[in-house]
Order: C-alpha cells, then sequence, then structure tokens
C-alpha cells in the first residue's frame, strides 16, 4: 500500500514539475529571458530525481541496501534543480 501512495504521489509530482518546465519554456520563448531556461532547467532535474528514483526503487524491489543510494540520487538532482530555479528568480530582470 505505501508504494503504491509513494508511486501515485510521485507520479503527481511529475505531471506538476512537467507542467512547469512546460510553462517556463513557453515564457522563454515568448520573453526570451534567460531566467526562464533556466527555470525549465531547474524543473526538469526536480523531476528527473523524483522519477529515477520511483522507478529504482521499483526495479530494485525496495531493497534496503540500495536505499541510501537511491535517496543520495534523488537529493542531488532536487538540490541541483532548486539552485537552478533559485538562479533563475536572483537573475529575473
Amino acid at each position: 500500500m505505501v508504494e503504491l501512495l509513494y508511486a501515485l504521489s510521485t507520479l503527481v509530482f511529475v505531471v506538476a514539475g512537467l507542467t512547469m518546465v512546460g510553462m517556463a519554456i513557453r515564457a522563454y520563448v515568448q520573453t526570451d529571458r534567460q531566467a526562464m531556461l533556466h527555470l525549465s532547467i531547474g524543473f526538469s532535474l526536480a523531476v528527473a530525481g523524483a522519477a529515477a528514483t520511483m522507478i529504482s526503487a521499483f526495479l530494485l524491489g525496495f531493497n534496503g541496501s540500495y536505499i541510501e543510494s537511491l535517496l543520495l540520487v534523488n537529493s542531488g538532482f532536487t538540490t541541483f534543480g532548486f539552485l537552478f530555479v533559485m538562479y533563475s528568480l536572483v537573475t529575473y530582470e
């Protein structure tokens, strides 16, 4: 049951994140502001981390010996993603 809830919440996160990526890319095309490009990269990295973690967790059967590695990958992608989001906010003109 927990695995199903994890999968559903991750899928909602992925859909919401990809929606934000699409919105940021559309804003970049319309305005040509580099900040929108950085924003789309940031959300893409966050989504990639969540998706990779979920896929890996299911492929590895939620084996305890790999949990630390999965969390490290997720945390790394999310951190760099949010750094790009922060950068886009700081450099927005």
